[in-house]
């Protein structure tokens, strides 16, 4: 890592030259700030398999930033997954962030041979040792599928305890969340880093529609204020670096390990909170 403290950003990969350009030109304005690494999301079902693997390797080979694919067990068999370990491994990608998956519509749990997060972690190192620095996910406010808080923790345990380097969250907006989940662990037992997942705030119809999908909670001050901005989009961009920012100094006072940027490849939302907080670059 280039600095006590880890800063990434996350992409999805697009389903068109024009998109795909676009995220390559934002990758080279994040890449000035000299980040740890850039990550990029995997469709439900590995239905994005190979625009996501094309993506990493060319952030990792003309954008010169490390990359970090994001690698699910849904839907994949174990050569499947063998096969991607053995391509990503070969192109030199270092990183790789291992989960569940999202389901497909009309796709079973039943598909694919791993059925959780911690068999694919294991799974990964018992193909391939130690050569790729393995990050999972984390729920400060439970993943929406889990059936209690309990039952979440102790899968994160599983994931933490089945060879995990370290932790990125999901996106929350109540910095005592994460402060509650990094302690619950410790207790546990888990002491790998836990990373903060940042989502800046630029469109308030978007973002709670996603929220309310994913489970991150929007705290009723926050939700309000955005409603009484309607269509401002002006006011909205900028009461949302204000709270992201502030949010984000909370968690570096508390001693969170880093920032992981929901980018939605965009450049400048995730870079005014950064300007702001006066990261090093």
């Amino acid at each position: 890592m280039s600095q006590d403290r880890r800063y990434s950003f996350e992409f999805f990969p697009t389903k068109t030259d024009a998109g795909h350009e676009k995220l390559i030109a934002t990758a080279r304005q994040l890449a000035s700030y000299n980040p740890d690494f850039f990550s990029c999301t995997y469709g439900a079902g590995g239905s994005t398999r190979d625009r996501t693997m094309n993506t990493v390797l060319q952030l990792e080979s003309e954008v010169k930033i490390p990359a970090a694919p994001h690698l699910s067990c849904v839907g994949d068999s174990k050569d499947d997954l063998r096969s991607l370990l053995t391509q990503y491994k070969a192109a030199g990608i270092k990183r790789i962030v291992a989960l569940r998956g999202d389901l497909p519509s009309g796709m079973g749990m039943a598909s694919g041979e791993l059925r959780h997060a911690n068999e694919l972690v294991s799974f990964i190192r018992e193909e391939t040792g130690d050569h790729f620095h393995v990050e999972v996910a984390a729920y400060p406010e439970m993943h929406p599928q889990a059936r209690n808080f309990e039952d979440d923790l102790r899968n994160f345990v599983r994931k933490a305890n089945a060879g995990a380097n370290s932790a990125i969250t999901q996106y929350f907006f109540n910095a005592d969340s994460y402060f509650y989940f990094v302690e619950r662990v410790r207790k546990l037992g888990v002491d790998i880093p836990v990373v903060p997942g940042i989502m800046p705030i630029t469109n308030y119809s978007k973002l709670a529609r996603f929220s309310d999908a994913c489970g991150a909670e929007i705290p009723r001050w926050i939700r309000k204020q955005l409603e009484a901005y309607g269509d401002d989009t002006s006011s909205i961009q900028s009461f949302g670096e204000e709270v992201i920012t502030q949010m984000c100094e909370r968690l570096l006072q508390g001693g969170a390990p880093g920032l992981h940027f929901y980018t939605l490849n965009q450049a400048e939302p995730s870079l005014a909170v950064w300007n702001n907080l006066k990261l090093p670059r």
